[in-house]
């Protein structure tokens, strides 16, 4: 089998819409809505049902509900001093405000937020389950066609422009294709199947279609985010670990050594040290409060019959990739869109190193991202849509996926998607590999996963299932292989990208590290514009 004789199954049905968003989480709700205010036709495909999929639905998350004045200003001072240099001043200001004016839009449409002592709403808390249900409401109330169990394949183009995407039915394995006059991304981040809760749905997707297209990556090196979790669970919510101490297996407390908490049980575990916690901080009122804001978080430990108040748990450390790092699609306008014509990006989809630089985004600045880049882009989407006219739906067009899709050599289906999923894991998972980073170690990274992707690009494919799977396979490869691209090129320690080979931050480093291509990587600073082709 070969590029000159493999296609893709005929598409079994083929709809039209003027505006295709790709993704079901806040930022795929929040583009589809938007687009659709604008009178456009909106087509949403979601890889799973839309109101229950991704790293929001099955969470609470705070937002950036600040209105103009002290406290805005104050927020956006602390987020620039973290940042290590790498945030925008007018990026974090626009979030903010448009955030703010999302929050005030769901309250005027009914949403039920929470009051506080005082019985006011309390518009900086999103509950996960609530907030993506209500979302989903609206987006069909808008006149949004959503597309459930609709996984995307690849993307279409057309005389140089995106023109709708292509996916497949996973239990039937019939095709399915939405012309469409734009495109959002919003596929979310890849965490490499972490089991990280939420997360193993985002597995990179939209950043191979992405880049197949020929959009580059931003911040990929700030992808070593690891969530706190109980051993046991999947569960990675720092609140509740905020009326925790921490101890060593003989009991004694976890050491001060000065560094974050995360450094320093990433220390001990890498160790072969157990570390525990026990949530002996604050009062039964609080930890009443805590159960009944977070029940998700203590259903594990009712399984088990664990009273985590009164008694030790062990925890862990669980990639969270990309999803709540900071990595992602580069945007070049204030309407996220990209260098490729009628192609926008929203969400984790998209980088945030201009909101949060270097540091994690997870919680208030990635939900309100969503909203903003979700709103942003669905109106770009629906505007360059309508600039287009009834060439929309006449256009030829042709899939620009390959890797996992079309082989260049002959097909090797079975194993073959389990391996590289497990290679893959090997070099984005472990402590030891990631959490830390050195140059020998990334080098050795760097030659095992081209020799990865070399087999995925000669041989791998799949059917049905088997066929998201491959593209899954592919995609995560993909973003591993810019991750440490951009790992390597960065040779200090800022923010989430640690090295014990470079261990003091370069303030002449403050720039930001794209990455371009797919076969062939190719790193670019921005400060200096120098290449090197990996």
């Amino acid at each position: 089998m070969n590029t000159e004789t493999f296609q893709m199954p005929s598409a079994q049905s083929v709809i039209t819409a003027d505006v295709l968003v790709l993704g079901g989480g806040p930022a795929g709700t929040w583009a589809a809505l938007s687009a659709a205010r604008q009178g456009a036709r909106v087509v949403l495909a979601d890889k799973g049902y839309c109101g229950t999929s991704g790293a929001t639905a099955p969470s609470n998350t705070g937002a950036w509900y600040l209105p103009k004045g002290a406290q805005r200003d104050a927020e956006i001072e602390r987020r620039l001093s973290r940042s290590t240099g790498l945030a925008d001043r007018r990026w974090l200001q626009r979030a903010i405000e448009q955030a703010q004016r999302g929050l005030d839009d769901l309250a005027n449409s009914g949403y039920p937020f929470p009051f506080d002592d005082e019985g006011n709403p309390y518009r900086a808390n999103l509950r996960g389950p609530d907030y993506m249900r209500f979302m989903r409401q609206r987006a069909i109330a808008a006149g949004v066609r959503i597309l459930d169990h609709h996984p995307a394949l690849e993307l279409l183009s057309a005389d140089g422009a995106i023109a709708g995407a292509a996916g497949i039915h996973p239990r039937s394995g019939n095709r399915w294709e939405v012309r469409a006059g734009a495109v959002v991304l919003a596929t979310g981040g890849c965490a490499f199947l972490s089991h990280a809760l939420g997360c193993d749905g985002n597995t990179g997707d939209g950043y191979l279609m992405g880049a197949e297209a020929g959009v580059r990556l931003s911040g990929m090196e700030f992808s070593s985010q690891y969530g706190l979790a109980p051993a046991h669970t999947s569960v990675t919510k720092g609140l509740t670990f905020s009326f925790a101490s921490f101890y060593l297996e003989d009991g004694s407390p976890l050491p001060e050594t000065g560094e974050d908490r995360s450094v320093r049980i990433a220390r001990q575990l890498i160790a072969g040290e157990k570390v525990y916690a026990l949530m002996d901080r604050g009062n039964p009122v609080e930890h009443d409060w805590l159960r009944q804001g977070q029940p998700n978080c203590f259903l594990p430990f009712e399984r088990i019959g664990l009273d985590p108040f009164k008694q030790r748990f062990p925890v862990t450390l669980r990639s969270e990739g990309t999803v709540r790092g900071v990595g992602g699609l580069e945007i070049i306008n204030d309407d996220c869109a990209t260098t490729v014509p009628g192609l926008y990006v929203a969400g984790d989809a998209a980088s945030r190193e201009n909101l949060t630089g270097a540091v994690s985004g997870g919680g208030s600045p990635n939900a309100s991202w969503a909203i903003a880049s979700g709103t942003w882009s669905g109106y770009a989407a629906a505007v360059f849509a309508a600039s287009l006219g009834d060439k929309a739906e006449t256009r030829l067009v042709h899939g620009l996926g390959k890797a996992g899709l079309r082989p260049r050599k002959h097909q090797i289906e079975d194993g073959l998607i389990s391996e590289v999923i497990s290679a893959v894991q090997a070099e984005t998972l472990p402590l030891d590999v990631n959490f830390f980073r050195s140059g020998d170690r990334i080098g050795l990274s760097r030659e095992r996963l081209d020799a990865v992707w070399k087999d995925i690009r000669d041989h791998l494919v799949g059917e049905g299932r088997n066929a998201v799977r491959a593209r899954e396979a592919a995609a995560m490869t993909a973003t591993a292989r810019w991750i440490w691209a951009s790992a390597d090129a960065r040779q200090e320690s800022r923010g989430m990208h640690r090295r014990t080979d470079f261990t003091t931050t370069d303030v002449q480093q403050t720039r930001r590290i794209l990455t371009d291509g797919i076969d062939d990587v190719v790193v670019v600073t921005e400060q200096n514009q120098w290449k090197e082709v990996a």
